[in-house]
């Protein structure tokens, strides 16, 4: 998706260096900056959390990759005017949507 042209700041409390020429950071809300999508590479039963800090975030987006779920975590999203896309790819969503 870099390659692509978005920016991926990456968020993952084990990380100290950076990754794809980024800083990371512990939790969403350390970051900085306002940001537009939550892309999720977590378990299913973590999606409900991510999306609590989501929330705080104020982001308005959420995208679970493939095989993470979890329809308390969505509907939460939707009630606090989150879009959530789960159990997909992004990138492939992406070549799909655009035709790459």
């Amino acid at each position: 998706m870099q390659a692509r042209g978005y920016r991926i700041i990456p968020v993952n409390p084990m990380l100290t260096d950076a990754v794809l020429g980024e800083k990371p950071y512990a939790t969403l809300e350390e970051v900085p900056e306002t940001i537009d999508m939550v892309n999720v590479f977590r378990r299913s039963e973590e999606l409900y959390s991510v999306v609590e800090a989501t929330v705080r975030k104020g982001a308005k987006y959420i995208f679970a990759q493939q095989g993470v779920a979890d329809e308390a975590a969505a509907a939460l999203a939707r009630e606090n005017g989150i879009d959530i896309v789960m159990d997909q790819c992004i990138a492939v969503a992406h070549s799909n949507l655009i035709g790459r």
